[in-house]
């Protein structure tokens, strides 16, 4: 397996990664408890809470993790760097129970600790497994003839 270390702006790309989702999650939250119930059945008040500041921010974040999701996607596997979005539980945990204000039960805080060990053990592991090449790049030209 190939383990190549990860550069200043990789590392970067993960923590957007992690901050960004929880962020923007919390954002939406805090926005919608300002606006009234929304309906599907009237669009007009879907578009209007989109404006409303707070879900204006959490949507910019959330447009910024899919960026940096992508991104990160495009140079390491998919069980490298989903450990960065489940580590986002215990970011939106924390701003829940202290900026949102929520009650957080026992119940769910050592859920949390569950799947933040978890994610220990997976990250553990190399960020890109070796793909195989494609069968005209295996064998240099110059043997083909």
């Amino acid at each position: 397996m190939a383990h190549h270390s990860l550069t200043a702006r990789q590392y970067l790309i993960l923590a957007l990664v992690a901050l960004c989702a929880p962020l923007g999650d919390t954002c939406l939250s805090r926005g919608m408890t300002h606006v009234a119930p929304i309906s599907l059945a009237q669009p007009a008040s879907l578009v209007a809470a989109v404006f409303t500041p707070w879900i204006a921010l959490g949507i910019a974040l959330l447009i910024g993790f899919f960026a940096s999701y992508l991104t990160a996607l495009s140079w390491a596997d998919l069980t490298f760097v989903l450990p960065a979005t489940a580590f986002g539980n215990v970011i939106v945990a924390l701003l829940s129970r202290f900026w949102l204000h929520e009650t957080i039960s026992l119940q769910r805080w050592l859920g949390i600790a569950l799947i933040t060990i978890g994610v220990g053990f997976v990250a553990n592991g190399p960020s890109l497994t070796e793909r195989p090449q494609p069968a005209d790049e295996a064998i240099p030209k110059e043997q083909l003839r």
